[in-house]
């Protein structure tokens, strides 16, 4: 597998990826930043790690040594699978005589900004003419790759990452100060804009009286920390933002609603963890959000803030409505992916991919 400098979601992914098909008795390299390999334990997962360098924007001396080292790996093995548009292009480069089948999964839309829009659609456009199969982790993903020409496309399964509570309620409550009958609201992200806090404050601001009975905590830190901060004091929004938690199982326990106001999300895992202790969720429609939850959660538009503040409103008002919700989260964690379904998967990909490659030789 190839990978670059990968956010939680994505290194998760490939770090049960490498476990289970090592646990299955597969042989592993894993190409990727030394410090990708050791935040994610990638060796102790069964992986021969060979260290390379994939940044976030191209270096032409950085990226050219990247292609060399893949090109020496490439002819030991069988399949090739790259995590990301940057991994997934220089991948494509990497097999300049196409012999070894590549697989290339797709985790994340276009980013903010024109240049990284269109760097992001340039290598985008690379992976998709190159790959012998693009995984996408989303509908919107597999619909683009097809719209850009690649040849076969499929979707991407994603084992879910399910959450175990460590503390009860009350304990985790009284951590945050709440009192009486106090209603929580947990939100986890990074806080940068994809995530759309800025939306969430916006949505809070205009739902009124009934969002001020509740209290409003964002787990995460980013670029943005400051922006949000200042938004909530000017408007005295009832919000806290609590910067990076490692106690996120608890606070999702703990929640009455767990509120996403995302602009784009793949397969968001805090999501996921949501569903697995049986949150009730309200979220914006974007991405794979809705596929992730699938009737668990209540969905509204993602550009339609007022939709998302009478969303949270309404779940906030209605003891009845998040008994159900939280009864449908956890029949939803139930259905998600395993490790195992994940693996198998991967390898029926991995053939499938070969399939092609050998059939476009022939051909």
């Amino acid at each position: 597998m190839v990978t670059g400098v990968v956010a939680g979601g994505v290194g998760r992914h490939v770090e049960q990826l490498t476990r289970s098909l090592a646990e299955l008795g597969h042989s592993l390299v894993v190409a990727a930043p030394a410090v990708v390999a050791a935040r994610f334990c990638l060796a102790e997962a069964g992986a021969e790690v060979v260290p390379i360098e994939v940044g976030s924007r191209p270096l032409p001396h950085r990226d050219r040594h990247t292609v060399a080292t893949l090109r020496e790996i490439m002819p030991d093995v069988d399949v090739v699978h790259a995590h990301g548009v940057r991994a997934g292009a220089l991948s494509v480069l990497a097999r300049d005589d196409g012999s070894t089948p590549l697989v290339v999964t797709t985790h994340n839309n276009a980013p903010e900004g024109r240049l990284a829009a269109v760097v992001h659609w340039n290598l985008d456009r690379v992976v998709c003419r190159g790959a012998d199969l693009v995984l996408g982790v989303s509908q919107d993903l597999i619909e683009t790759a097809r719209d850009r020409g690649a040849r076969d496309v499929a979707p991407a399964i994603v084992p879910a990452v399910r959450a175990e509570a460590t503390r009860d309620q009350d304990a985790v409550r009284r951590d945050l100060g709440l009192v009486g009958d106090t209603l929580l609201v947990v939100a986890v992200g990074r806080l940068a804009p994809q995530k759309g806090f800025d939306r969430l404050l916006d949505a809070l601001d205009a739902a009124g009286t009934t969002a001020q009975d509740a209290q409003v905590v964002i787990a995460g830190e980013g670029p943005q920390a400051q922006a949000l901060q200042r938004r909530i004091d000017r408007s005295g929004l009832p919000v806290r933002l609590l910067g990076h938690r490692t106690d996120v199982p608890d606070l999702l326990a703990a929640a009455d609603v767990a509120v996403s106001a995302a602009r784009w999300e793949g397969q968001p895992v805090w999501l996921q963890e949501a569903l697995s202790v049986g949150a009730p969720v309200v979220a914006t429609d974007v991405g794979g959000t809705g596929e992730v939850l699938d009737g668990a959660g209540l969905l509204v538009p993602g550009d339609d803030l007022e939709a998302l503040g009478a969303a949270l409103t309404a779940v906030l008002a209605d003891d009845i409505l998040r008994a159900d919700l939280r009864e449908r989260a956890l029949a939803r964690a139930a259905d998600l992916p395993t490790p195992e379904d994940a693996a198998q998967a991967a390898l029926a990909a991995y053939r499938r991919a070969s399939s092609g490659a050998a059939s476009r030789d022939v051909d």
